[in-house]
């Protein structure tokens, strides 16, 4: 698409340049805020605020995958002190069983299903070491995999789970491993995981998956063009993004499962970009890029029809629309005042008006707001004295608060658990994706390689990938 205006020194096409291309930005040091946890060794481990876990060695190294997957998700979630147990030491993990419940083959203290393991943990000795919780996963006939969540201070299980994985070459194994650590997380603090989402990313033109632990890269889109703005379906079991086509930008609807996808109507005659997905997962929003400016439309992709302007610019953009989670509200980047900045409406286009204040003339442009799936927030970031940084809007309170400072950060999508969110950084050099929890400040890498834009976090996947479209 040729040029077609500059409005404050800012184009329309910049609206798909934004999204295209970011000057270098060499970054050398660490952001102040991240905290270098590591795990806690069991003999010197002294309990803090958080809850202590540790998953418990196992006989069945056919088991050591799933181990591995669920220890280190439960270190992700930033919720527990991840204990490990000293290598090579002749630490005794386990007691006989009481001769009376061997007998009687009654359950232990830990109710059904689970009295063997409960009565021949060694509780004391894990409390000594300061677990809260202890996870040991062993099998059972016929091939299930059985997760056992020990209660250390009750002294008895608090859950068992069991689950046939698939085999570990198989597709779907690492998946259903997450689901175990998330299983885990709710039987022992009673809140929902993230360990079995995924996240969406833009590299070298293509769309791609990336598990939230940063392992089974996927190449997703489908085609040799130019791909961007992938936004995940509120059931994770579709994806919409933009391919260019001669010149124009052209939506897509694309099944996770199978790999199939269809065309938005009415799209690929201008340019077409930035999908976002309503809560009802039928209508997506997506920025027309025209003679005129930008604006939003949405069009209901379940019938493939009605297509309603929800902006009308008049030489003005608006673009980047994200639903908060009741449906009722959009908010979006409008340059309506001159540099961009993020703005609010209804999800009809009424009532439209400012959402993150900003200091005409002293705060800068600010791009790509996503809002958080418990509605209590907006991320977004924001032109900080020639670099970009993260920032989180309160949107009952109206104010913002920067998250980053460290190198050039933008692009933030939003966990499931409203706690964590993955965003672009260039802080190691070159830019990766990296994941921050708010309430911490703790930051880790998703993905090594360069080249990484646009995340996406997935909703928490279904147990079946079939698509109800």
């Amino acid at each position: 698409m040729k040029a077609v205006r500059r409005l404050g020194g800012w184009a329309v096409s910049g609206a798909v340049m934004l999204l295209t291309a970011y000057p270098p930005n060499r970054l050398s040091a660490q952001d102040t805020s991240a905290i270098d946890r590591g795990v806690r060794i069991g003999i010197v481990y002294r309990p803090g605020v958080r809850p202590g876990v540790v998953v418990l060695p196992g006989r069945a190294p056919a088991l050591d995958s799933v181990r591995a997957i669920v220890a280190r998700d439960l270190d992700y979630s930033d919720r527990f002190e991840l204990i490990t147990l000293p290598s090579g030491d002749s630490i005794r993990v386990a007691t006989a069983a009481p001769a009376a419940a061997a007998r009687s083959g009654r359950p232990g203290a830990g109710g059904a299903g689970g009295g063997a393991a409960a009565a021949s943990l060694n509780y004391p000795l894990y409390q000594a070491l300061g677990a809260d919780f202890a996870v040991a996963i062993t099998t059972a006939p016929p091939d299930t995999t059985v997760v056992t969540v020990h209660d250390v201070t009750a002294g008895g299980v608090r859950r068992e789970f069991r689950a046939r994985l698939p085999a570990l070459k198989d597709a779907g194994f690492r998946l259903a491993a997450h689901r175990f650590s998330d299983q885990v997380l709710e039987a022992t603090l009673g809140v929902a995981g993230v360990a079995a989402t995924r996240v969406l990313l833009v590299r070298d033109g293509k769309v791609y998956s990336v598990d939230q632990d940063g392992a089974d890269v996927q190449l997703v889109s489908s085609s040799d063009h130019q791909a961007m703005s992938p936004a995940w379906a509120p059931d994770g079991r579709r994806f919409a993004y933009m391919e260019f086509w001669q010149g124009h930008g052209r939506l897509f609807v694309q099944d996770v499962a199978t790999g199939k996808r269809v065309a938005v109507a009415t799209t690929g005659q201008a340019l077409d970009f930035t999908p976002a997905f309503a809560p009802d997962g039928k209508t997506l929003a997506f920025s027309r890029a025209t003679e005129e400016g930008t604006d939003i439309y949405t069009i209901n992709v379940k019938d493939g029809c009605c297509l309603q302007r929800l902006t009308v610019g008049r030489f003005s953009d608006n673009l980047s629309p994200t639903y908060g989670p009741d449906g009722q509200r959009v908010a979006f980047v409008s340059t309506r005042a001159g540099a961009p900045q993020v703005y609010v409406m209804a999800a009809d286009g009424t009532d439209q008006q400012l959402f993150a204040p900003f200091d005409y003339g002293v705060t800068g442009a600010s791009y790509a707001p996503d809002w958080s799936p418990d509605g209590q927030s907006v991320a977004f970031h924001r032109d900080v004295g020639g670099t970009y940084q993260v920032f989180v809007l309160d949107v009952r309170a109206r104010s913002v608060r920067q998250l980053t400072s460290v190198g050039r950060n933008e692009d933030p999508t939003w966990a499931p658990d409203s706690r964590h969110m993955a965003f672009v950084s260039d802080r190691a050099g070159y830019r990766q994706l990296w994941i921050v929890d708010v309430e911490t400040g703790r930051i880790r890498l998703l993905l090594p390689h360069s080249g990484a834009r646009l995340p996406a976090w997935s909703p928490r996947l279904a147990e079946t990938t079939a698509s109800t479209p």
